[in-house]
């Protein structure tokens, strides 16, 4: 059984020079790392105005990680992994459990 969650892979050049999988797949992980910061500095802006700024700077990040994430999966880049039913409710009853002990 095919675990794999995938669309055709669009073949591209191979060798040591770059190509548009290698420049969309580290454009991929550069977003992804801006949005940690951006959530990071968001949570010590130290007025509203400059937390407005980077909120709305965050949510075109974001988008535009998103945007960048879809058309990998589009193109057969990117590859998710199908997650039965039992390992979903697993992970949710564990994670249930850590919260209701955080909240003794």
């Amino acid at each position: 059984m095919n675990n794999q969650i995938t669309n055709t892979k669009e073949e591209v050049s191979k060798g040591i020079s770059l190509n548009e999988k290698d420049y969309l797949t580290c454009l991929n992980s550069t977003l992804k790392e801006m949005s940690k910061n951006y959530a990071l500095v968001m949570s010590e802006a130290s007025n509203e105005n400059l937390y407005g700024i980077y909120h709305e700077l965050f949510g075109k990040i974001s988008q535009l990680q998103r945007d960048v994430y879809e058309l990998l999966f589009k193109k057969g880049w990117y590859v998710l992994e199908k997650c039965d039913t039992n390992k979903i409710q697993t992970k949710y009853h564990t994670l249930q459990q850590e919260y209701c002990d955080l909240n003794g």
